[in-house]
């Protein structure tokens, strides 16, 4: 079994609060899970965080029911149980992103649906795993980023043109053209992005939400994924997060990084196959 590390850290509630994380990390004998369960912008019983928990549970038993199982219907059997077992419907449950790698002997597998990336890094060669739907969507009539960019802050206007913002990209939620994310509709699993490699080519695996890829794709702290990997190598996983959380300290009303919260949740998993380029804190 390769060495796995993990660092995961809450994030603030829109207004600044404390809450608890809604990131879920998954290890089995043979695979990692990482899901970012959506925040919930509306009164609801069942958060994200809720979602992201229980579907890391039906992914669990569904990985080791067959562990060499097409990862997408994996992932579709989940969604479906989950939305049956909960009387979940389209378009009005919660719902979150998922990462899976997995590995034989042979072979590492990986599954991203939506903005948490998995980043392989093999010999020679770094390979992204990401899902851009969400980001490439058309920008929101009423965004929120507009009123953080000209100084509006994180007050009740913010949190209204949030919602306002999210009902608007929820209508492009789990159809062509717009994105794709585990949610209660069972046939997103196939939309997700797919790739693999032979084992015996892969190093080091890194898996990310979106409170961590941020400071390589938004605010530039890492210039790519080979330095976010030495940092993680040198100082450990937690000072890629104490470096995202400090940028943020930098921009408390979200003026230069637009952002929903001035923190998000995050979760960081690195996965060393090669005991040869193991990083000195795991030694």
């Amino acid at each position: 079994m390769p060495l796995i590390d993990m660092a995961e850290r809450a994030g603030v509630r829109i207004d600044g609060g404390v809450r608890a994380n809604e990131d879920q990390i998954v290890v089995l004998p043979h695979a990692v899970v990482l899901l970012d369960g959506a925040t919930t912008l509306q009164p609801r019983a069942r958060s994200g965080g809720w979602y992201a928990e229980c579907l890391g549970d039906y992914l669990r038993r569904g990985l080791n029911k067959d562990p060499e199982a097409d990862l997408a219907e994996v992932l579709e059997t989940a969604i479906g149980t989950m939305a049956e077992d909960y009387e979940l419907k389209p378009g009005s449950s919660p719902s979150s992103t998922v990462a899976i790698v997995r590995w034989t002997d042979d072979h590492v597998d990986s599954l991203v649906l939506a903005d948490s990336p998995v980043v392989a890094f093999t010999i020679g060669d770094v390979h992204v795993v990401n899902d851009t739907r969400l980001a490439n969507l058309p920008r929101p009539s009423s965004s929120h980023r507009e009123h953080l960019r000209e100084g509006g802050g994180y007050g009740e206007e913010h949190l209204e043109l949030l919602r306002s913002s999210a009902a608007e990209v929820g209508a492009w939620r789990n159809r062509e053209g717009g994105f794709w994310v585990a949610e209660a509709d069972p046939a997103a699993a196939r939309q997700a992005i797919r790739a693999g490699w032979p084992r015996d080519q892969v190093q080091s695996v890194i898996m990310a939400s979106d409170g961590v890829s941020c400071g390589v794709d938004d605010y530039g702290l890492f210039a790519d994924w080979t330095a976010l990997l030495d940092q993680a190598s040198d100082e450990g996983l937690h000072s890629v997060l104490d470096a995202v959380r400090k940028a943020e300290a930098t921009d408390p009303d979200g003026k230069r990084w637009p952002r929903p919260k001035l923190h998000d949740d995050q979760a960081l998993v690195l996965i060393h196959f090669d005991d040869d380029w193991l990083p000195d804190f795991l030694r």
